[in-house]
């Protein structure tokens, strides 16, 4: 039986060894448990203080790193020295996020466009990785010092759109900071969780009961909406859609640019006085929260007046607000559902408290939003009852969650054969056979590619894979497997093997960069906007690849076969050859079909012919 420790105002909670719930935010991060005795998730927080930790944290003269609460005081005092919203930045290069570089007041290096981005302070230089270590630490260190017990285990939340690059570094990101992270968990998927168990809800699937529910995550950085069915425990994924830059900080960036308007302040003022910048940041982000509740706000920083009416703050985020409703609508789409087959509608994230998102979803979705549950803990909550699943002492519960974006392989002709289709569940494991095209090919490389579109130079390419040692055999005898694994965590591993001789390899994708915001929607926008040009452009690729392979086996023939023809057969055959390979050239696919169906006429007669003869020759002297 575990041990009892130390006594807090839900009860005893000291384990020997205890698994963790962590909603590593934009703006916030909190450190949630199961109370072993109540069975309820429950937020870590000392006495009264507040449970959320700010996800800033401040480098002072010696390198040293003061995060949470202490650190936002420097935000003002010492804007280059105090980084926030560090969150956005994982898995992202300088081109990524050189659109909004104004909104962070600290040094973002830029030297190599092509590699994540790093931070300067001083002559020391940080990653996403390495910030977003040091905020898990100060969790890791805030839960043990309430447990008085070693957190050495922890379930992590990530945006639904993270893709695998963003995702890995936040596993990477928990290795640094000490935790074995047994799981990455979508949020909004953790937030279904919080709502439907370890807090009183009408949500719940338990007893039978089933559901449809929309979860609409906004948080400080990035948005997410996900659908979900709950039957009787068992949570499943039917779509998802969001965007991983668009949150309150947008919001408050917005504001921001009212003022600077109105103020007639240029941006290159905020770059030229960055603590003037933070200042006005900070501003923006207490007239956003007083705005839900008051009709105005009436502020001054250094003599400027800033004044922001409740009108104003409206057609400020309408906009930004317009966009989440437009992911809604694809997700929706994607689930195969009609607005009418939502049942309840839960609110995620501190942006959600803002009124005019309550009313443009609620109007949206014709139905009152369900916002019940604290929207900055039930993320935590979420990801505290996974983490009580993972240690075993919740078997009740199935979570079935899906990949937002297909995954494929490149094939002849510059095709994406897409092997696990977007909002395919996870974990997940399919597995496809491919051939050789070449007599005599020894080696193969495997493209794997992420998006929706037909043609693979309009997807992301995430890794490549270079089969080796593939005994030589003629074209189309090799038997290639190549099989696509996704764990629990949304990471994909790629194996690819040759049957006959046993020849493997395998990779784990992991990209050092992570798809930017403007391309993860881009490619769903795309592949609908295109799917007309997408279908023409595949059928273009699929008859040049089967003309090409129908001149190579043609010209192989003619080589071992050119004592054998009569006549102008070979005169006659390069002609029209020659007129195949033209037509290939010009891109036209019915002159393609056309030259190839000519060329196939005219080999056909003579090609029987010859195998007539050859398997007369070979049957010579032998009883049939």
């Amino acid at each position: 039986m575990a041990k009892i420790g130390i006594n807090i105002a839900t009860g005893s909670l000291q384990k020997e060894e205890i698994v963790v719930g962590i909603d590593l935010g934009t703006t916030n991060s909190l450190i949630a448990v199961v109370h072993p005795d109540t069975k309820k998730a429950i937020v870590l927080k000392e006495h009264d203080s507040s449970a959320l930790v700010p996800s800033v944290i401040y480098f002072d003269e010696h390198a040293n790193a003061i995060v949470g609460n202490d650190a936002k005081a420097f935000l003002i005092k010492n804007p280059e020295r105090t980084i926030f919203s560090a969150k956005r930045l994982l898995g992202k290069n300088y081109d990524d996020i050189k659109a909004n570089a104004n909104f962070f007041s600290y040094k973002i290096i830029d030297e190599d466009a092509n590699k994540q981005v790093k931070i300067k302070v001083d002559d020391k230089f940080y990653s996403p990785v390495d910030l977003s270590a040091l905020i898990l630490k100060e969790l890791k260190k805030r839960a043990e010092h309430i447990l008085k017990t070693p957190v050495n285990k922890a379930v992590i939340t990530v945006p639904a759109y993270f893709n695998d690059a963003q995702r890995q570094a936040t596993r990477d990101a928990g290795k640094l900071a000490g935790l074995d992270v047994l799981r990455i968990i979508n949020e909004p998927t953790a937030a279904s969780l919080g709502y439907g168990l370890g807090v009183q809800s009408n949500i719940s699937g338990e007893g039978g009961l089933q559901k449809t529910i929309a979860v609409y995550d906004l948080g400080g950085g990035t948005f997410d909406v996900s659908i979900l069915k709950l039957n009787a425990g068992v949570f499943e994924v039917l779509s998802t859609n969001g965007d991983t830059y668009l949150g309150g900080d947008d919001f408050d960036n917005a504001i921001v640019q009212y003022w600077l308007v109105q103020l007639n302040i240029g941006n290159d003022y905020l770059k030229q006085n960055t603590s003037f910048a933070q200042a006005i940041r900070l501003k923006a982000e207490e007239a956003k929260k007083a705005l839900s509740i008051n009709t105005n706000y009436e502020d001054e920083l250094n003599n400027y007046k800033l004044v922001l009416s409740q009108t104003s703050f409206t057609q400020i985020i309408k906009p930004l607000i317009e966009r989440t409703i437009a992911c809604c609508k694809k997700a929706m789409k994607d689930a195969g559902l009609q607005k009418k087959e939502i049942d309840e509608v839960i609110m995620v994230g501190g942006s959600t408290r803002v009124q005019l998102v309550k009313e443009m979803l609620s109007d949206y979705f014709a139905k009152p939003v369900n916002d019940t549950v604290n929207p900055d803990e039930v993320v935590a909550l979420g990801a505290a009852i996974q983490a009580d699943i993972l240690a075993g002492n919740n078997k009740d519960v199935l979570l079935l969650d899906i990949t937002p974006l297909s995954l494929g392989i490149e094939t002849a002709g510059e095709l994406m054969d897409v092997i696990i289709p977007r909002n395919a569940k996870i974990p997940s494991s399919a597995a496809r056979e491919y051939t050789t095209q070449i007599d005599a090919q020894v080696n193969m490389r495997i493209s794997v590619y992420q998006g929706e579109r037909d043609i693979v130079s309009d997807n992301r390419l995430l890794a490549t894979l270079n089969l080796k040692g593939i005994p030589a055999m003629p074209a189309g005898m090799a038997k290639v497997q190549v099989s696509f694994i996704i764990n629990a965590d949304g990471i994909l591993t790629v194996k690819a093997k040759e049957l006959r001789s046993g020849i493997e390899q395998a990779i784990e994708i992991k990209p050092q960069l992570g798809i930017d915001d403007a391309t993860v929607e881009k490619m769903l926008l795309d592949s609908m906007a295109n799917a007309e040009v997408d279908i023409v452009a595949r059928a273009l690729a699929e008859a040049k690849t089967e003309g090409e392979q129908l001149l190579k086996t043609t010209e192989r023939f003619l080589q071992k076969n050119t004592q054998y023809l009569i006549g102008n057969e070979l005169q006659e055959t390069a002609l029209a050859m020659q007129s195949l390979q033209l037509a290939i050239t010009m891109n036209d696919k019915s002159l393609i079909q056309n030259k190839s169906t000519e060329l196939n006429d005219l080999t056909r007669p003579y090609a029987e012919r010859i195998m007539d003869s050859a398997i007369g020759e070979a049957l010579k002297g032998r009883a049939v």
